[in-house]
């Protein structure tokens, strides 16, 4: 069975989540309520076991693969498969040896990048020219080498927080040289990109920027 994140039975050709039923699936998690809750749903008096795969079912009633519902996140109202943009990552260079993309907060996505010899610009000018502007990380951390846990999987926990320039406070020096028309510039795109003082010399992408962001902010400078 297909379903979607109400849980109803999705059409043909519509994305749904895969459940399975059956005398195969289990009870539940020996005292985790918690994970039973995620992996097993009851309809109609029967248990179902959430696999998390999205698939899709085409008019010959064949099922396509698309992903991972856990890798799937959703920003600024887009959809967004975090493994394709990492699946980016790693083409973009032989250098590039290891890749995880997370969603931060409710407005950025954060690239980690295991290299030793890429930059930061490198990277974000490959994926403009392959993926849509929403897909595009706000910001690419390049380390020698990735966080692992015990079963050598990539440690999500011990990655370093991202340090965005638009969070970083004016001085005082730079404060002093502003206009007024600067300084409500500066409040506007505060407003808009979600953040307490952009950096003035920050560009764009590195602010978290969005082409969502851009209207909401050029809609607020022609209302002042």
């Amino acid at each position: 069975m297909i379903l979607d994140d109400f849980l109803e039975p999705v059409i043909v050709g519509q994305e749904g989540e895969l459940v399975v039923g059956g005398v195969g699936v289990f009870a539940g998690y020996l005292g985790r309520d918690d994970l039973t809750q995620k992996a097993l749903v009851n309809i109609d008096g029967e248990l179902f076991y959430r696999t998390g795969d999205l698939v899709q079912l085409n008019s010959d009633r064949l099922l396509y693969y698309i992903g991972r519902k856990d890798h799937q996140v959703k920003l600024h109202g887009q959809r967004i498969e975090l493994s394709e943009i990492e699946r980016c990552l790693l083409d973009a260079s032989s250098h590039v040896s290891s890749c995880v993309v997370i969603k931060w907060g409710d407005d950025h996505l954060i690239a980690y990048v295991e290299s030793d010899d890429i930059s930061e610009e490198q990277l974000r000018e490959y994926c403009r020219s392959r993926l849509p502007p929403f897909m595009v990380p706000s910001m690419f951390i390049v380390l020698k080498q990735l966080p692992l846990n015990a079963n050598g999987k990539i440690d999500r926990k011990l990655l370093p927080t991202p340090n965005f320039p638009g969070l970083c406070s004016l001085n005082d020096s730079d404060q002093l040289s502003l206009t007024l028309l600067e300084e409500r510039l500066l409040c506007i795109f505060a407003k808009a990109f979600h953040v307490e003082s952009p950096d003035v010399n920050a560009p764009f992408g590195e602010l978290g920027g969005t082409s969502l962001d851009a209207i909401v902010a050029l809609t607020m400078i022609r209302e002042q």
